[in-house]
């Protein structure tokens, strides 16, 4: 069987740092080739190579062979990113659909083929929706359709499972393997090793650039690791965020129905639930991003105003918000380290030298070396923009952190540092957080209570988990 596409010795070289050193891969039509390492380890270096992007100023040397234009078509970590900003679904997905000869029946017949096969819940709603109205799962899979109608003989998927339940999620996976069953070939970037194991023929193990071990996929990667025990400790009593009768909406569409729940100092609340039930909003609403809501917010007793421009600094500071997608919350001319610095002078009212210092030492504890986020976000992978937002936030010393999908990104050693941190953050200075999330294991390891959105509604008393 002809390869679909190969690299030979591809090495991509960045202001003197190697991201990727003699890279050779072989991808098979019908096959699944999951890339899988640490975060920085190359990944989605490689798998933008596949469709000719490089970061600004990169050195490439070596072979690269893809199928002709068109032919290759890329699902991005971070979909925002390739959707138009200001364009409904739908009509991001007729223009595509256009592309192609046919009556407007035909095309219209290929968009809600290609819905079908992306597993798209409700396809009338989302396609009317713009971007920014969709959670992160729907964008991603909006962002597979718009591949699938392209009739893509390679589908480079950067974290295709990123945001997702694992209802959805389960369905993510029954549609690539459908699409490699078609004879499409799928490279798959990707974390989460138990759907590598369900769906990769082979794989591939990076570390630093280089392609350290690759083979059957049953061989490459290692056994799962036995679940981390819960903590034996009963959720703290007191309230230091209260909601009450939360209800919000996108334009005239309401998202979220009477939502009333509480954080106390010290504890974790992990908010679960389908893709698009509304765990997004609901964070963006403790934060002040999404004004357009009615109800009560109460800080340590007092009320808080519902955007944050009517926030005064120490309510900024008290709570933050670690954005899903990373790589957007950063200014891209930037180095990343002046950006978590800028933090502590803004919110807290340090120093430059003081922020400074700060900021370099709470980045190593989330294992992230000074020299890297000297650079600018082009030159750190996902996850380690995912650890350098989360400093971030941190550096505003808050009393609630609300984060969203902070694990998405990580490899599991770096997982498991974050979730570490966190929890003696937690426990040292009585952080409360709020853990919107997918990821079953980050919610057993630092969560008190969970509370379960579904379709806007809580659904389940955010009782004890432990």
């Amino acid at each position: 069987m002809n390869p679909v596409a190969e690299t030979t010795g591809l090495t991509v070289e960045v202001a003197g740092r190697l991201l990727l050193d003699g890279v050779d891969l072989t991808i098979r039509p019908g096959r699944i080739t999951a890339l899988v390492g640490p975060s920085g380890s190359g990944k989605t270096t490689t798998g933008r190579a596949l469709i000719g992007a490089f970061p600004p100023g990169a050195r490439v040397t070596g072979r690269i062979r893809v199928p002709g234009p068109g032919a290759v078509g890329y699902v991005p970590q971070h979909p925002a990113a390739v959707l138009h900003p200001v364009r409904r679904a739908g009509a991001l997905l007729a223009d595509i659909a256009a592309l192609r000869p046919g009556t407007r029946r035909e095309r219209r017949e290929r968009v809600e083929r290609a819905l079908r096969q992306a597993r798209l819940p409700d396809p009338g709603t989302v396609l009317r929706r713009y971007p920014h109205q969709l959670s992160g799962g729907q964008q991603q899979r909006v962002v597979l359709a718009q591949a699938l109608l392209l009739g893509a003989r390679l589908i480079v998927a950067d974290e295709p499972t990123t945001g997702q339940d694992p209802v959805t999620r389960q369905g993510l996976v029954e549609t690539l393997a459908d699409v490699a069953a078609q004879g499409v070939a799928v490279v798959l970037l990707s974390h989460d090793h138990d759907v590598v194991r369900r769906l990769a023929d082979e794989t591939v193990l990076l570390k630093a650039g280089r392609v350290v071990r690759a083979g059957p996929t049953a061989e490459v990667l290692p056994a799962p690791a036995p679940p981390a025990p819960r903590r034996s400790a009963a959720p703290p009593a007191g309230a230091r965020l209260v909601v009450r009768d939360l209800t919000a909406r996108h334009g005239p569409v309401p998202v979220l129905h009477g939502v009333s729940l509480a954080v106390a100092p010290g504890e974790c609340l992990a908010v679960t639930g389908r893709s698009g039930s509304g765990k997004t909003t609901l964070g963006r609403c403790l934060a002040g991003l999404h004004p357009a809501h009615d109800g009560t917010l109460l800080l340590d007793g007092a009320p808080l105003p519902r955007s944050l421009r009517t926030r005064g600094r120490a309510q900024l500071a008290a709570v933050q918000y670690v954005f899903q997608d990373p790589r957007a919350a950063f200014d891209e001319h930037r180095p990343v380290l002046d950006q978590v610095a800028r933090t502590a002078v803004r919110l807290r009212g340090a120093d430059r030298h003081t922020a400074h210092r700060a900021a370099v030492r709470t980045l190593e504890r989330l294992g992230l070396a000074e020299e890297t986020v000297r650079n600018g976000p082009a030159a750190l992978s996902g996850g380690e923009l995912q650890r350098a937002a989360v400093a971030r936030a941190l550096l505003a010393e808050p009393e609630i952190l609300v984060c969203d999908e902070i694990t998405s990104g990580l490899d599991p050693d770096s997982r498991a540092t974050l979730l570490a941190h966190l929890a003696a953050l937690r426990d040292r200075r009585s952080l409360g957080l709020v853990l919107i999330t997918h990821d079953r294991t980050a919610a057993d390891t630092l969560a008190d209570r969970v509370a379960v959105l579904d379709a806007g509604r809580l659904t389940l008393p955010a009782g004890p988990t432990r």
